[in-house]
């Protein structure tokens, strides 16, 4: 059954390729082994000494400010936006930034500033505390922030592993523009005469050859198409798409006039078309089921109701090792470029960003 984001009377041209359609909503709708999906963009007025808001918060919630009043958020933050320590069980983040800056810091002991299309990819595990807080570094004019953030499930074998993240630095994701007006990036999985992406960490469900796992952002110009191919695995894929942005849209010949999450099926192929006259973008995720109980209460993720309460008493223990830091929402200076430092002692640092 198709929702309201379906023309009516408009059915697929290409038989059931479309198996449904809603509304975006907050957060996105997701399949399996896809949990969540956020999709996030403010634009930011320009930045204080303290890398907040230039000319307070008045109107906002602090605290809890989800009203995008005035055009952006502060979320739990209270100087800078964003989100202060929290923990995380279960499963993985990948969090896509396409505009402004994220400063994070961990548990793990692990910190970074990343931003301006790079993707940092969490294997929460076991446990991990992170925060990510949003500088407004621009102080002579406004400070924009666009970002996804997507959780992607671990198999049972995979929810106590160990904590680890990584950045995939914008340098290096593979972007294809297979004919004029069509633009992809891949933050996950393989397109045939493209680049392959950057490797998941090593726990990810996204690891195994045989989980089809594919992120590809989609853009594309008034009046022009695309094809996503079939998918690796055929029919044993789930495919969910986006349309996020632009006015009319066309996904396997079902005509949008709203921003709509499509559920269509992996083992055909499926045309994308920008059916308006501004550029159109869809978010792709793909993959293979994890198919296991999935209990999920707040932040953690698990396959049962006694590993949610364990999770819990484990966070009371000790808060997932402790936080080394010396607030919940800290961030860098404000003239540092973007680095990750880990847990190991290891230091990246794309070039160019000093």
């Amino acid at each position: 059954m198709f929702g309201p984001c379906l023309k009516a009377g408009v059915r697929s041209s290409s038989g059931n390729v479309v198996l449904r359609v809603r509304d975006l909503g907050m957060p996105w709708a997701t399949q399996d082994p896809f949990l969540f999906a956020v999709y996030h963009d403010d634009l930011y007025p320009a930045g204080d000494e303290r890398m907040g808001p230039l000319g307070g918060t008045a109107g906002h919630r602090i605290g809890a400010d989800f009203g995008h009043r005035s055009g952006w958020n502060m979320y739990h933050g209270e100087v800078i936006p964003g989100f202060p320590k929290h923990p995380h069980r279960g499963f993985e983040t990948v969090t896509i930034v396409r505009h402004g800056t994220i400063d994070h810091f961990d548990s793990l002991g692990s910190c970074g500033r990343f931003g301006g299309g790079d993707t940092q990819w969490m294997t929460a595990g076991s446990g991990i505390c992170h925060s990510e807080m949003f500088p407004l570094l621009n102080r002579n004019g406004s400070n924009r922030l666009e970002l996804f953030q997507i959780w992607l499930n671990l198999p049972q074998v995979s929810k106590m592993a160990e904590p680890f993240y990584k950045m995939l630095w914008a340098e290096h994701i593979p972007h294809v523009q297979p004919a004029e007006g069509i633009h992809l990036s891949l933050i996950a999985g393989k397109l045939a005469g493209a680049n392959e992406a950057s490797e998941p960490p090593p726990q990810s469900w996204a690891a195994r050859e045989d989980s089809d796992i594919a992120i590809w952002i989609v853009r594309l110009a008034p009046r022009s198409s695309w094809q996503l191919p079939t998918a690796a695995l055929g029919d044993a894929a789930r495919r969910s798409v986006y349309f996020f942005k632009g006015d009319s849209a066309k996904v396997g010949g079902a005509s949008l006039s709203s921003h709509c999450a499509v559920e269509v099926r992996a083992d055909v192929p499926c045309e994308l078309s920008n059916a308006g006259s501004v550029e159109a973008e869809f978010l792709m995720l793909q993959g293979r089921p994890i198919d296991e109980p999935v209990v999920q209460h707040g932040p953690f993720v698990m396959n049962d109701k006694a590993g949610i309460h364990q999770a819990f008493k484990d966070y009371q223990r000790d808060q997932f090792g402790g936080w080394p830091w010396p607030d919940d929402a800290p961030a860098h200076d404000i003239n540092r470029g973007r680095f990750a430092q880990y847990a190991d002692g290891r230091n990246e640092e794309p070039e160019g960003s000093s």
